[in-house]
């Protein structure tokens, strides 16, 4: 047993430290290695990374191996407090550990193909690489500094990639804001881990789990803002999702996500299916047994993602760019999962998670086919009728739409449904309000995804003569990663939905007696063509349908409608075109006044008081002081006597008054 847990542990350090070496050797050498070394390599490094995931998987699921929790180094110490470095392998992390080198592995061998005409090449590879050791460190953390430090990895690789295509002025705006939206999100992320760090005196995952009983026992207060008593628990928790709502773009700190669109598709397949965006997803999950002595905290968590979930979906019914749509898509879809982890059904939102990453990462490769055969045309108006042109995009695509929307029998139907049954047992306060956002939203979904489809695969040509002269199937190194993708996206949730609600993830998720809707579900769950018979007459099944209907009727039956509709309800048209005014309120008034303050700071502050009256004002003082008494360094020796004798004249006169 010992043997078998020591290769273990080389296996997790041999899957985390591959991507970085690929990436290193590659970074390095990216202006003399060559092109066929840099994907051979990474592409390499990566697949065998999740060939031993895999490994590891299967050694927690199927031989009975419980994880293991362990200290690589101590990175440094101040009083009482260690910094650790260290791994936790438990079925959540191993699972995330599957999925994210798998996603990363399909987009390594789909940039083959992609990008294979850009001058950045090797650079490329390397910062996806990089990417993914990122990401492996964050889910592999067992301790809050680790778990910062691959948060912040994969912020930095995601300002890195967006702005890859760094000569357009657009990507560079587009990095920029992604980058400094995050940041925002990760002061709230660092506030709550301070807190842990001051009332638990320890970043470690197993000593603050430990000791969260206790404090939620004391019921510690802190006083924020007019004297208003929070319970600590409830401030930590609602500081870490702040955290959460900058990864994993959350209203209204999504406003990054869709302008991340700048950067090439394989980084927004690699973006937005299971790595960074889902991050947020994970470190909640992974801080249940925290949220779960805060219903305030999980009220919270489920109102933010309701208002994600149906707003951003309705933003991707106006959108015109194959990848923004997709991307609008992103953000609805995390705000079903974040909904889960508001009423405590972790395992549902990890599940979806798992699904999602799939058939998103599908969708958006396969959006990258069409761009490729289009010779980089995003416009869905200016497509139409490539199912002529393209088979195989075209039927990967049907399988990643049919998906996304939850048609019985593909792998969102499972997850999708779950959640909403979730939502439907809970009984927190905001739960009526999300039950009828995630019911309702599964029409808009339907909708915005089958506009694309139909419009883009269906309808007339659109294309200027000289793309459909050359218009034909993306190369076999694009859509076998499509085909890879889509078996998945097909049978992942009707594999995964039994053990899941089995009690798969063990003790890895924790879910307060009150809250154990997921468990009282299992029970009555009959197998997944039962559930999948069952759904036919839900009404979240007729709505989805609805939306296909609708969306052939307006896109492909009678096209007039939208011209119709977008005429009778401008206003709402433009709000809707205008994202709601989150970017203009940023553009025109966040941003100018943050410029204004760090106006006002530098004018008073750096100029006026540190350097005018502190660095320049000291040395001007001494320099007119100086000039006053070197007026009585005359030379002339009497002079410096009547001084000795003024001087010994007033010493005494003070001794005498004093």
């Amino acid at each position: 047993m010992q043997t078998e847990m020591l290769m273990l542990h080389n296996l997790a350090l041999i899957i985390v430290f591959l991507p970085l070496l690929a990436s290193v050797i590659t970074g390095i050498g990216c202006r003399t290695v060559s092109r066929t070394f840099a994907h051979s390599l990474t592409i390499s490094a990566v697949g065998l990374s999740f060939f031993l995931s895999c490994w590891i998987l299967k050694a927690l699921v199927f031989e009975g191996n419980p994880g293991w929790n362990q200290t690589l180094y101590t990175w440094g110490v101040s009083g009482n407090t260690s910094f650790q470095i260290g791994f936790l392998i438990d079925r959540l992390t191993a699972l995330m550990m599957v999925i994210v080198t798998f996603i990363s592995w399909m987009v390594h061998i789909y940039t083959v193909g992609y990008m294979r005409d850009d001058p950045g090449y090797q650079r490329f590879f390397s910062y996806i690489s990089l990417f993914t050791f990122g990401m492996l460190m964050l889910v592999m953390a067992n301790n809050f500094l680790q778990l910062f430090f691959g948060w912040e990895a994969v912020g930095l690789m995601s300002y890195l990639l967006i702005g890859f295509w760094f000569q357009r002025e657009s990507a560079i705006f587009a990095s920029l804001k992604a980058f400094l939206v995050n940041r925002v999100g990760d002061l709230g992320f660092l506030i709550g881990i301070a807190a842990i760090l001051y009332y638990f005196g320890s970043l470690n995952y197993d000593s603050v789990f430990h000791d969260v009983r206790e404090l939620a026992a004391r019921g510690d207060m802190l006083i924020i803002m007019n004297n208003h008593e929070w319970s600590a628990i409830t401030v930590i928790c609602i500081a870490l999702f702040i955290g959460a709502m900058g990864k994993s773009a959350q209203v209204p700190l999504h406003v990054w996500l869709p302008d991340s669109m700048e950067g090439p598709t394989p980084i927004s397949a690699l973006i937005h299916a299971a790595t960074m965006v889902t991050a947020g997803v994970f470190m909640v999950a992974r801080m249940s047994p925290l949220f779960e002595y805060s219903e305030v905290a999980l009220n919270f968590v489920l109102v933010i993602g309701a208002i994600t979930c149906l707003s951003m979906g309705l933003l991707g019914v106006v959108q015109n760019d194959i990848k923004r749509i997709i991307a609008y898509s992103t953000l609805s879809q995390l705000g079903y999962m974040v909904i889960a982890l508001g009423v405590s059904a972790y395992g549902a939102a990890i599940f979806h998670l798992m699904t999602h990453a799939f058939f998103k990462a599908l969708l958006f490769l396969g959006a990258g086919s069409v761009i490729i055969a289009l010779h980089h045309e995003q416009n869905i108006w200016k497509m139409g009728n490539l199912k002529k042109y393209m088979p195989i995009t075209y039927i990967t695509m049907l399988i990643g739409s049919l998906a996304l929307m939850g048609f019985p029998l593909f792998s969102g139907f499972y997850s999708k449904d779950l959640i909403i049954e979730m939502v439907h047992a809970s009984e927190l306060p905001a739960s009526k309000f999300a039950y009828a956002i995630v019911v309702g939203s599964v029409f808009i979904t339907a909708l915005y995804t089958f506009r694309l489809f139909f419009v883009v695969f269906h309808t007339k040509e659109r294309m200027d003569k000289h793309s459909i002269e050359h218009l034909q199937e993306s190369p076999a190194v694009v859509w076998v990663p499509l085909v890879l993708l889509a078996i998945p996206s097909v049978i992942a949730g009707g594999m995964f939905i039994q053990p899941l609600l089995q009690g798969y993830f063990g003790n890895s998720l924790v879910v307060h007696p009150n809250h154990l809707a997921l468990t009282e579900h299992s029970v009555e769950f009959k197998g997944i063509f039962a559930m999948a018979v069952q759904g036919l007459s839900g009404l979240p099944f007729w709505l989805g349908i609805a939306g296909i209907l609708t969306a052939w009727g307006c896109y492909i039956k009678y096209r007039e409608i939208p011209l119709l509709l977008q005429k009778k309800f401008s206003l709402l048209y433009s709000i809707f075109k205008n994202k709601y005014g989150f970017d203009l309120f940023n553009e025109w008034i966040l941003a100018p006044g943050a410029r204004g303050v760090g106006w006002i700071f530098w004018r008073l502050g750096d100029r006026l008081v540190i350097d005018d009256i502190g660095v320049n004002g000291s040395a001007n003082s001494i320099g007119k002081f100086s000039k006053v008494v070197r007026r009585f360094q005359t030379g002339y020796l009497y002079h410096y006597a009547f001084t000795m004798i003024a001087g010994f004249l007033a010493l005494l006169v003070w001794l005498m008054l004093t």
